[in-house]
Order: structure tokens, then sequence, then C-alpha cells
């Protein structure tokens, strides 16, 4: 049986962690796997509870992050979600909350890629390109009309 004292003593540690960036429930669990899984579930339930963990205001930071900073698909903004471990329905809870938003978003990263590679690249190659990085062929075209 552990003690109340290193059962505050993990919960410290995890909000350290959390608190120098925020992380995903996953992210926690893979850090601190080293540990008893009954107390790390009973740490994570009290962070969660007191606010400091809580993957669906991961998801909609860094979304926002993405948008602001990248040029992504929305099945890359999927893709980076899962591979921090946050539950596939969360996400597609938020996606398909935030449809228009998204889509509008994936038109004007594909039209910021068509402008970047179109000195470089022939259209065909700049529509491989995006279709490999995801784009859905709608959104290709919309892109290549508005501009």
């Amino acid at each position: 049986m552990y003690s109340n004292e290193e059962i505050d003593a993990l919960k410290t540690k995890i909000l350290k962690y959390v608190l120098y960036k925020k992380r995903t429930e996953n992210e926690i669990r893979q850090k601190f796997n080293s540990y008893d899984e009954d107390i790390l579930d009973d740490s994570i339930e009290y962070l969660k509870e007191a606010g400091y963990i809580n993957d669906n205001e991961y998801i909609e930071r860094s979304v926002k992050e993405f948008i602001a900073l990248k040029n992504l698909s929305v099945k890359e903004l999927v893709y980076k979600l899962q591979s921090k471990g946050i539950q596939r329905n969360l996400i597609e809870d938020y996606i398909s909350e935030h449809k228009e938003e998204l889509v509008q978003y994936e038109i004007t990263s594909a039209k910021n890629i068509i402008t970047k590679k179109q000195n470089s690249m022939e259209k065909e190659e700049i529509e491989d390109l995006l279709y490999k990085k995801g784009y859905l062929s709608e959104t290709i075209k919309l892109a290549y009309e508005e501009d």
C-alpha cells in the first residue's frame, strides 16, 4: 500500500510535467508508466477534476496552434492528434463540431501550398503532393477555383 505522501508526490510530479507543457492523458501515462496503475489512475483522475488534464482542451489548443502556424489537411491534423494518444471519438467529435471552420482552413492551406509551389512545380505535381498530404479532391478543386 502506498502512503499519502507517496501519492501526493506523484500528483506533484505529474502536475509539474503538465504545467511545463500541456499534455494529453496518454502522454502522462507513458511518462509515469513505472508507477502502480491504481495510483496513477487516482492521480490522473484528481488532476482531471482539478482541470489540469483535459484532452478536449488539448485538442482545441493544438488545432488553433496548427491553424495559426502550419498548412495541414484535416487528415494531417487528425493524425497529429492521434499520435498524442487522444481517443479517436474525442477527435471525431471536435471535427464534426468545427467542420465548416476546418474545411475552410483546409482550402486556405491548399491555396497556400499551391501559391508556394506553382513556380517550381506543374499543376499535376502540386495536386499529387496535396493528395499525398491528405487533402480531399473537393478541397483541392475549391483551392484552385478561389485563386
